[in-house]
């Protein structure tokens, strides 16, 4: 890994090269956006072997660091996941371009006609922890929505994002586009993610990926807007009317899946009514499964579970762990995670449509789910292709970032000689 002396001075450089770059994309044709996607997912699976291998020493530094399982978990690459970011990238060649379409039309009194259509962003810059593949998801989603983007990977993931890295940079090359629309940050050092946060004349846009500490930082730090991807702390409420064999299928699912991803439960609220058969038995199926519950009082009669502390509630643990309480009713349960939630995704298992309507209308988290895992909160699921991240704020771009969230608009406005009385 090369020593960079001048921090300041190679982001300076990375910037001025995105915007370069970025202006010729902008105006890219959808063939040749296509042409490098496609060409950039051959090369990633060419070269697999290679990524592979920069994916030990990924995996290596990661034991050293002292990583947990689950975020070990979100580093390794392996064949079949290496086939899975492929596809992706296939997934997002073959999606419409957003640029350029139209949002609305309509014509004026005045005769003018007025088109409100989608342009890109500009530059993008992408901070993220972790999962190498992100790696491939920003770089083709803002390369389809005719931004640049600079990739600043995290530590752990630093060789496995530089071998996808130029796979990418192959597929751009081969379309005849520049090669500085993707780059990526090439040091671990810190002072990197400082200088993008102040970019202001080079990067439109901040999307921060990673764990409270990493979002916090950016959101306090950066004078660049921020698309904030904050913490997962995803809750299942199960309803009084929820069906049994539903609840254990869709928890079990949503908890042990996979812990490592922002989608993955965190907090299991559970209807007082049901709480003795549903409840209890959903609790005995987490902890066969190896997961440890952190319960309230209530729950604690069951053989197994660990006293909940407050600091179990509104607790990302990204582990085999996982919150449970008991509340009085569906008011209970949304109280709880209006205070204790992070407007990330939540979800309500229940055969009773008012209690769903209920749910749905009176929070505001990103994604609100019925009866369905909380694994599905991922832009590749929602028909995006892949995802930047799941966006947990309320400014322009929410829940899961796919290309057309990476768009802003212009109005074309048309006359015949019109003017104003």
């Amino acid at each position: 890994m090369k020593d960079f002396a001048d921090i300041p001075a190679l982001m300076v450089d990375i910037g001025i090269r995105a915007k370069s770059a970025s202006a010729i994309l902008a105006f890219a044709n959808a063939e040749r956006k296509h042409a490098a996607l496609v060409s950039a997912a051959e090369h990633v699976w060419n070269s697999r072997d290679a990524i592979i291998a920069a994916n030990a020493l990924d995996m290596e530094f990661g034991r050293n660091k002292g990583l947990s399982d689950a975020m070990m978990d979100r580093l390794r690459l392996d064949e079949d996941r290496i086939r899975r970011i492929v596809d992706g990238l296939r997934a997002v060649a073959e999606q419409s371009d957003p640029v350029g379409e139209v949002l609305a039309e309509w014509t004026q009194p005045t005769g003018l006609n007025i088109q409100r259509v989608r342009t890109p962003l500009g530059v993008v810059g992408v901070v993220y922890e972790s999962r190498p593949n992100v790696t491939a998801d920003a770089g083709a989603l803002c390369l389809k929505a005719g931004n640049a983007v600079i990739l600043r990977g995290g530590s752990e993931s630093f060789h496995s994002s530089g071998a996808i890295h130029a796979a990418l940079q192959a597929g751009l090359r081969d379309a005849g586009l520049p090669e500085d629309a993707v780059q990526l940050v090439p040091t671990r050092d810190r002072a990197a993610v400082s200088e993008m946060l102040t970019m202001t004349d080079t990067i439109d846009v901040i999307v921060p990926r990673g764990g409270k500490g990493l979002v916090g930082l950016v959101q306090r730090e950066a004078r660049v807007p921020v698309f904030a991807h904050l913490e997962g702390i995803v809750h299942i409420y199960i309803d009084k009317h929820a069906d049994p064999e539903k609840v254990l299928k869709v928890v079990l699912n949503a908890k042990t899946r996979r812990t490592g991803i922002c989608g993955a439960a965190e907090c299991l609220l559970i209807h007082q009514d049901v709480a003795p058969t549903i409840g209890q038995g959903v609790v005995r199926a987490l902890m066969g499964a190896g997961v440890r519950v952190h319960a309230d009082l209530e729950l604690q009669t069951i053989e197994g579970v660990l006293a909940a502390t407050d600091g179990d509630w509104g607790k990302e643990y990204l582990d085999m762990d996982i919150a449970a309480r008991v509340v009085p009713g569906i008011d209970a349960a949304i109280e709880h995670i209006r205070t204790h939630g992070s407007n990330h995704t939540d979800c309500i298992l229940t055969e009773d449509a008012g209690a769903v309507a209920q749910f749905f209308n009176e929070l505001d988290s990103a994604i609100l789910m019925h009866n369905a895992s909380t694994q599905f909160a991922d832009g590749g699921e929602f028909g995006m292709g892949a995802e930047i991240g799941i966006a947990t704020g309320k400014m322009h771009a929410r829940g899961p970032v796919g290309a057309a969230q990476l768009t802003s608009f212009k109005y074309l406005v048309r006359g015949d000689g019109t003017v104003r009385s």
